[in-house]
């Protein structure tokens, strides 16, 4: 057992949303009914309300005096510039402005509402306040800097950096530079070839890089809503590299960028996909069995597909499963989920029928109003304030090279979310068949994320939880996309694993055993076991039956 840093405590992945809130959404007027609400509380309760405006008053003349009763949290980089505690104005300015935080937290806290309204309450407020930091304004100390330090220039080119944000990406601003990447030059560089094309997707089939192989091939399933080079970026984060360098055969899906011809494309259709895949795989390397690796939405892929052949009694055709960061029991918490009644998901599936798609660039709003101090506000001071460039990072590149989700899959996940019918037998029907995930007793390998604010690791654990056959669950210490790309080289790499597997995620994480390094390293022991024999390899790409088409990463990853 290892040390806790306090009695009990379990981390805490979330902020306020979720993959699930981000498929639903929220609309502005139920913001507004809250804000509504809030106004009326205040009216309702005036004591209450001036009892804490009281105090409020009380603490600010504390801070206009010199006092600092109030500390920000440490990890909090928009405070981290020495000028915010040493200089009298700004020190006075930031103390007011945690003041002014504290009461409120108070105030909602004490009142008479419901749990739930205080909950969509303490939503409203968290995003509000973060608006209106005091680091988001010109008197940034940051910001006043790089004014002097550039004789002025920094205003004109924040402004016109806000210009073309509010003409060309929809008000919000750019989190990449854009211009220091293209797939295909510097990323996603992998050697292979398209060896399959359908309508919905392109399979890559990679050139082997080691002088030995084992004879059972790993499928990769991508997320629907990203594109598959998350798992091939720079060679040194490429996990497809990874595998090929240590004697795995890999297969690549790359799924077609929908648009409104194919917004009858559900879940259905993409298991579909995956089984043509996997038949495909099998006929080229001539295994019987495919290993399959989901990440995210492609786990619940995989997932519902081993189901399916389970259902068909053709499961022998899957050899085991890797899960990354998927939900497969998908009731998750989170407070933005108050806003979303039936009316509300009906709204969601209606506009997204409408258009035939779901924009990825309406969910990537969704996602950075998740972490809007790191996705949003971070960047409003560095380009705006500041007039300074985004940085070039490979991750943000894929994260902002958005695609769509078909009106059908887009509904079928609401459904999901709403009823979460994999937890049931025979909840789930896909391709006419039911679904029974405690029969698919096959082995299992599922890696969550500790700071994972888009499917939480609890969540992600109970979905682990849902699976036949002999399964294996490992905590990475890092969020959603960093648990991913956890190369051996990463320095600051840890992970947490207990072999028993309780039912509740708070006693497994209290036994669990911290380990220093990536997981990489144990899951391709654990894959290696899985894939068969070993054999001379083969540099041959595609077979006879489907030869090699054109290079990777091919054509649907450059679809916009």
């Amino acid at each position: 057992m290892r040390d806790k840093t306090a009695p009990g405590s379990m981390p805490v992945p979330a902020h306020f949303m979720n993959a699930q809130s981000a498929m639903v959404g929220v609309r502005g007027r139920d913001l507004f009914s809250t804000l509504r609400t809030l106004a009326f509380q205040g009216l309702r309760q005036p004591m209450h309300s001036t009892r804490h405006l009281l105090s409020f008053g009380k603490q600010l003349g504390r801070v206009m005096l010199g006092d600092t009763p109030f500390q920000p949290n440490p990890q909090d980089s928009r405070f981290a510039d020495p000028t915010w505690h040493l200089n009298p104005f700004y020190r006075r300015s930031l103390q007011a402005y945690l003041a002014w935080q504290r009461q409120l937290k108070a105030w909602i806290d004490e009142s008479d509402l419901s749990p739930d309204d205080r909950t969509r309450a303490h939503f409203l407020f968290a995003l509000l306040n973060d608006a209106l930091a005091p680091s988001n304004t010109l008197l940034n100390p940051l910001a006043i800097k790089e004014l002097f330090n550039s004789g002025g220039t920094s205003v004109l080119r924040g402004a016109r950096q806000l210009f073309d944000d509010l003409l060309h990406n929809n008000g919000m601003p750019q989190q990449v530079n854009k211009r220091a990447f293209e797939v295909g030059r510097n990323l996603a560089i992998t050697p292979g070839s398209v060896v399959f094309r359908s309508e919905m997707f392109e399979l890559i089939h990679y050139k082997p890089m080691s002088e030995k192989q084992y004879e059972r091939p790993l499928l990769v399933v991508p997320p629907q809503i990203n594109k598959f080079y998350i798992f091939d970026l720079s060679p040194e984060k490429s996990f497809v590299q990874y595998c090929l360098k240590n004697g795995l055969q890999v297969f690549m899906i790359s799924w077609r960028n929908p648009d409104a011809r194919h917004r009858e494309w559900g879940l259905s259709s993409y298991v579909q996909a995956v089984e043509d895949a996997t038949d495909v795989c099998r006929a080229i390397s001539g295994s019987k069995e495919v290993n399959l690796m989901g990440a995210c939405a492609g786990g619940l892929t995989i997932a519902a597909l081993q189901g399916h052949l389970q259902a068909k009694r053709q499961l022998r055709k899957i050899g085991c499963a890797t899960y990354m960061v998927s939900l497969l029991d998908s009731q998750v918490e989170s407070p933005a989920m108050l806003f979303a009644d039936e009316q509300t998901l009906e709204s969601a599936k209606r506009r997204s029928y409408q258009s035939g798609v779901l924009d990825g660039r309406d969910m990537s709003r969704v996602f950075a109003w998740m972490r809007p101090n790191d996705l949003i506000w971070n960047y409003w001071v560095n380009n705006y304030l500041m007039g300074k460039e985004p940085p070039a990072f490979d991750i943000l590149y894929w994260n902002n090279d958005n695609t769509r989700l078909p009106a059908a899959l887009h509904g079928d996940l609401l459904d999901l979310f709403k009823h979460n019918p994999l937890t049931r037998i025979g909840g789930l029907e896909v391709c006419g068949t039911p679904i029974d995930l405690s029969k698919v007793n096959l082995d299992s390998f599922s890696v969550a994320g500790i700071n994972d604010h888009i499917t939480p690791w609890d969540t992600v654990y109970r979905s682990a939880l849902l699976l036949g056959g002999n399964r294996r669950f490992i905590l990475s210490n890092s969020g959603h996309i960093q648990s991913i790309l956890n190369p051996p080289s990463n320095p600051k790499a840890t992970y947490f694993e207990n072999g028993k597997l309780t039912s509740d995620p708070r006693a497994w994480y209290y036994d669990a055993q911290k380990h220093e390094g990536s997981w990489w390293p144990q899951w391709l022991e654990w894959i290696q076991q899985r894939s068969g024999e070993q054999r001379e390899t083969v540099f041959r790409v595609g077979s006879n039956k489907y030869p090699a088409m054109e290079a990777a990463p091919g054509t649907y990853v450059h679809v916009r």
